[in-house]
């Protein structure tokens, strides 16, 4: 993978996790919070799609064959803000 492809990746996984946020409701972490939910979001989904036998509809197709599944990850990183919201609901700042 050239330095331009992984910048690409990187972009549409912040991306991915900044729609992820959004849809849940929590807006806290910045870039490289939502590169890192983009990333974690896209493994949970994956998981979950696979678990399920799912479809994968829309990925982004990577050089040496791989995917990243782009309406996936912002399922995963939806579910993953959300569960991490209801973990820290009882806490105050």
């Amino acid at each position: 993978m050239q330095l331009l492809e992984f910048a690409v990746l990187l972009i549409i996984a912040g991306v991915c996790g900044g729609i992820g946020q959004s849809i849940a409701g929590n807006s806290r972490a910045g870039c490289l919070g939502s590169i890192a939910l983009g990333f974690i979001g896209a493994l949970l989904g994956m998981w979950l799609a696979r678990t399920l036998k799912l479809p994968e509809p829309f990925a982004l197709n990577i050089r040496n064959g791989g995917s990243f599944p782009i309406i996936w990850s912002i399922i995963g990183a939806s579910l993953f803000v959300a569960v991490l919201g209801m973990l820290n609901r009882g806490k105050k700042n």
